[in-house]
């Protein structure tokens, strides 16, 4: 459905069974729930999809080893059954990553981490070889029984550097295990949100829109596309806004209604670094290691760069977030505290990120303590309007099991039943995934007139999804955008189908083109060309948007013209210009 069609519905037809606010990855996942288990759902989100703390995680889809200090066992288990799902159903997006762990010391850490433990100390700590040890054993027991990915291993100096010659020389020795990463995260989202879209005839979804109550106890969502008002009538509201909750419910209540603050965020920062010496120097392994403070840093390959974070520090307004000059040093200091060797460039700093924690609200002096669980609380209404349940906390990588929560109480209270499990349900492009890639791309390939090549291409960034996506570039003529490995047909595909409304959405989100650090100013303006054609933007809306897109790649990520300029250069990109029509 486009946006005034379901605008136009909801004047028609007001009633919802619930509406969801917050389109990052925890409302995408509730909507999608609630949605197969055939209720009218509308998902309202106040800026993109998955424009959030979406989009600003780690890249890691992990159980947490850390946690396993705070006593949250509960936690680690079900990220690490999650984390495994996503393996199996998000297998386009989402695969094992080797993890080694470099051990300073033997027994350093191990008294500290049991009286923090016991929650007798707030301190972050190092941690020695035994106590790194008892937590990769907890971490193989709790995943024994799936055994999808080979158990920890320890090995010496000797054999650690000679694999990882680049690794501070004072270690004793590394660990190495197994978790996963997710190289699209806000494409998943994307994917969640068009299988929730597709349940249900009745399920609608709008970025760049709120929910708001109005003076006289209605609640009107406000298009911030077109201006538009509309009255809608839900049964259930379900505030899935993450670091924004307190935020959002200033919004959904009347001000003697309000319920206490209930988020307590932090701040967490990357970087993503083109340096070769670097990359290779990680051996396809992620590096997880302790700063000289104790707090922990994480180092890994990602789409030809490097990922390295993160920080942790509290902040008040998550609308402001952003990685500033000291958080860069820190995680500089870090990087040249485990490979000490490797003087990383001012320039050589491509992109950077900041996001959100949704944590609940907490006085602990020590962030790393926050329980990172998650839990749903409802508010219920003084003025007989419809009650508020409360998303608070979780991590990426549970996702679909805290949208489970969440839609089971949403269930519960609407006295409706559950018909449809997604705990083994594919996720987009992981639908009908092939035993052989190498035989579907060649039968993909030929029957669409697409180079083997493209077609991986393709293949890599929707999955299986690549299919609907190279029958729409194989019905008309093609043309290579520069700089990216991107083409003409395959970004209208996106904005035709995938809400697109501004030039971030595009090339932050529906592309990897900026955290890749392959944005250029010669892209970005045929992209931005291509997106005010298909809108039918005026001359002065196309201006608008290009300062707009420059001025938070700027403020937001470190990126100015000046680099953009510079990525001008032209590579060389296989792209099929001309496919067969039909």
């Amino acid at each position: 459905m486009k946006r005034q069609e379901i605008l136009d519905g909801l004047r028609r037809s007001p009633k919802v069974d619930v509406c969801v606010i917050g389109g990052g990855i925890n409302g995408i996942s509730v909507f999608r729930e609630l949605s197969l288990q055939g209720l009218n759902v509308l998902l309202v989100e106040k800026h993109d999809y998955c424009s959030g703390a979406s989009s600003a995680l780690s890249r890691m889809v992990h159980g947490g080893l850390r946690y396993l200090e705070n006593g949250e066992f509960k936690l680690v288990q079900e990220s690490l059954v999650e984390r495994d799902r996503l393996l199996r159903n998000a297998p386009h997006y989402v695969a094992p990553l080797p993890t080694t762990v470099p051990v300073f010391d033997i027994f350093s850490g191990l008294g500290n981490g049991i009286v923090r433990f016991l929650g007798l100390s707030r301190r972050p700590s190092r941690r020695g070889a035994i106590a790194i040890k008892a937590g990769l054993s907890i971490y193989d027991f709790l995943t024994r029984k799936r055994a999808l990915m080979p158990r920890h291993q320890f090995r010496g100096r000797r054999t650690t550097l000679a694999k990882w010659p680049a690794l501070n020389p004072d270690i004793k020795s590394s660990a190495t295990y197994f978790d996963a990463w997710v190289s699209h995260p806000e494409r998943l989202g994307i994917e969640l949100l068009r299988d929730g879209l597709s349940a249900k005839f009745g399920a609608m979804a709008l970025n760049y829109a709120e929910l708001r109550l109005t003076e006289d106890g209605q609640y009107r969502v406000e298009d911030q596309i077109g201006g538009a008002s509309v009255a809608v009538e839900p049964a259930l509201i379900i505030n899935a806004t993450g670091g924004w909750i307190d935020l959002a419910n200033q919004s959904l209540f009347s001000p003697e209604a309000r319920p206490a603050p209930l988020m307590g965020g932090t701040k967490g920062s990357h970087l993503i670094i083109d340096n070769a010496d670097l990359r290779d120097a990680l051996a396809d392994h992620m590096i997880y290691y302790e700063n000289e403070d104790g707090r922990i840093c994480i180092l890994f390959p990602y789409l030809g760069k490097v990922l390295v974070g993160s920080t942790d520090i509290r902040v008040d307004d998550p609308e402001t977030v952003r990685c500033e000059a000291d958080e860069r040093d820190y995680i500089l200091q870090s990087l040249a505290f485990v490979l000490p060797g490797i003087p990383i460039q001012p320039e050589q700093i491509v992109f950077q990120f900041s996001g959100v924690r949704p944590l609940p609200a907490s006085t602990d002096s020590f962030t790393g303590r926050i329980p990172r669980d998650h839990f749903c609380t409802v508010v219920e209404p003084m003025d007989g309007g419809p009650p508020v349940l409360c998303m608070i906390g979780g991590k990426w990588t549970t996702f679909r099991s805290f949208g489970e929560l969440a839609a089971d109480m949403a269930l519960e209270r609407l006295g409706r039943r559950r018909r449809v499990a997604t705990t083994d349900l594919p996720i987009g492009g992981g639908r009908a995934f092939p035993a052989s890639v190498a035989v579907w791309l060649t039968q993909m390939a030929a029957s669409k007139g697409l180079s083997i090549r493209r077609m991986a291409e393709l293949f890599a960034r929707y999955g299986t999804d690549a299919e609907a996506v190279g029958d729409f570039i194989a019905a008309g003529p093609d043309a290579v955008l520069p700089h990216g490995g991107y083409s003409v047909r395959e970004l209208q595909f996106l904005i035709r189908g995938e809400a697109v409304e501004h030039l971030d959405d595009l090339l932050l989100r529906r592309t990897t083109l900026a955290v890749s650090g392959e944005l250029s100013l010669g892209m970005m303006d045929a992209v931005l060309d291509l997106l005010a054609q298909e809108k039918r933007w005026t001359l002065a809306h196309r201006t608008r948007e290009r300062d707009r897109f420059l001025t938070l790649l700027t403020e937001r990520h470190g990126v100015d013209e000046d680099m953009l300029s510079a990525r001008n250069e032209p590579r060389s990109i296989e792209c099929d210009t001309t496919a067969k029509s039909g």
